[in-house]
């Protein structure tokens, strides 16, 4: 079946589904496959449950005119949303960066919001089949989409920017992450200035931070809009301070304006700069912008400040690489605040390069003297240099020591990559 036939179908049936046990009726159910499922098998089953319409790639499920007989599912949901978009015709800002751009993402949305019908990625809906999901989502009422962008490994920002069409980029910041399937710092610059390239190509505008030199050198000669401390930014703001709350002082035509946000760590300056400047660009008034990072609190573990009965928790263990990691670890040593505690998890998906950088960041902590410190993952479990620490192989470990402990009166950051399940921990806080 044609796409503009699928797509006609669509627009009486707005809802597509890819995972059988979430089907909602009248729905269309995309029958994806993966390396240990066949979506295939379970498109019968959500049209019992209530599918219009089920999408398949394999004739012999195709036993009615319920099911639509596609070459390839993943291909029909791609293009799909890619005609949407071209229907829809809105202002797209497309987002990707190694750390903040889910933080930046529901930044921006916040603001933008506050002039906007806004359609934003819902989670960490970044990838090959989250950003069609997050397109299909957006309806004729809506006004400016936001579309976060995940990646790692090559191309693959580039394959989503040909499927969303952003209009606007944002690279929050490169560094070192999935470097397993990058292979090197070049090849995860390469592939976030995919971004740059697209819009380049496109006569798209790119929102930059002009302090970052790695961001500036992979530019393009595409339209940029500025910001940071620089004579030629569009925005300008000075950073207050992070103990424990962000504070920063906007420098505007109305005078200083300053923000108080519920965000913890001074790395997260930018990312709520770069909302000031998108809320800026698009004539948004600066009291609206001010009261609407201030009403933004983080969730989904992620730059999160905790007061539990016992102690003052910064949790941030949504995700974890060499340079957020990095970025955390000298945050909470640079806090006056005494009785500091750190829980610290596996960097995942670093390959070849996960020894060295996991040895990095203990030597960090001992620079820092930042001894007061779990570590917790089999990397960390493994290195030979561990002595200054209590390490554990898993979080189910370090929960047991945690009874023992009894941690009262402490202020606690907790990082790690997403694997390595540290969330778990709050409760024995």
């Amino acid at each position: 079946m044609k796409i503009s036939e699928v797509y006609s179908l669509f627009k009486k049936y707005p809802i597509p589904v890819t995972d059988s046990r979430n089907i909602v009726a009248d729905s269309i159910f995309f029958a994806l496959k993966g390396a240990s499922f066949n979506g295939n098998k379970f498109a019968l089953g959500a049209l019992e449950k209530g599918s219009r319409y089920a999408v398949v790639d394999e004739e012999d499920y195709a036993i009615d005119e319920r099911f639509i007989l596609v070459d390839d599912v993943l291909t029909c949901l791609q293009n799909l949303a890619k005609e949407h978009r071209r229907n829809l015709g809105i202002p797209i800002l497309a987002i990707t960066g190694t750390n903040g751009k889910t933080t930046s993402k529901e930044l921006i949305n916040e603001v933008l919001k506050q002039k906007f019908k806004t359609s934003a990625t819902q989670g960490n809906f970044n990838n090959h089949i989250g950003v069609p999901l997050t397109l299909l989502g957006m309806t004729a009422e809506t006004e400016f989409g936001i579309v976060e962008m995940g990646a790692n490994h090559p191309g693959e920002i580039k394959a989503l920017c040909e499927i969303a069409e952003p209009n606007f980029g944002l690279i929050t910041n490169v560094g070192k992450a999935h470097l397993e399937g990058f292979g090197s710092f070049e090849g995860v610059k390469a592939t976030k200035k995919e971004l740059y390239d697209y819009l380049a190509d496109h006569d798209g505008e790119v929102f930059v931070n002009c302090e970052n030199q790695h961001l500036l050198g992979m530019l393009n000669q595409q339209k940029k809009i500025l910001y940071g401390n620089s004579d030629d930014a569009f925005s300008k703001a000075r950073f207050l301070q992070a103990e424990p709350l962000l504070i920063l002082e906007l420098r505007s035509p109305i005078g200083k304006l300053y923000i108080k946000t519920h965000l913890v760590g001074a790395y997260n300056f930018e990312n709520a700069l770069a909302a000031v400047t998108l809320g800026r660009y698009f004539n948004i008034d600066e009291i609206a912008i001010k009261q609407a990072l201030e009403a933004y609190v983080p969730s989904n573990n992620r730059s999160q400040l905790m007061r539990t009965e016992n102690n003052v928790l910064f949790l941030d263990a949504y995700n974890a690489n060499p340079t957020s990691m990095q970025a955390a670890i000298e945050n909470f040593a640079s806090m006056k605040m005494q009785n500091k505690f750190l829980i610290l998890g596996d960097m995942l998906e670093l390959g070849a390069e996960s020894e060295k950088e996991h040895l990095a960041l203990l030597e960090l902590l001992v620079k820092k003297q930042l001894l007061n410190t779990v570590l917790v993952g089999e990397e960390f479990a493994n290195l030979s240099t561990t002595d200054e620490f209590k390490t554990f192989n898993t979080v189910d470990d370090l929960l047991l020591h945690l009874d023992v402990l009894q941690l009262k009166n402490m202020y606690i950051l907790i990082k790690g990559s997403r694997g390595i399940k540290l969330e778990t921990v709050v409760e024995k806080l």
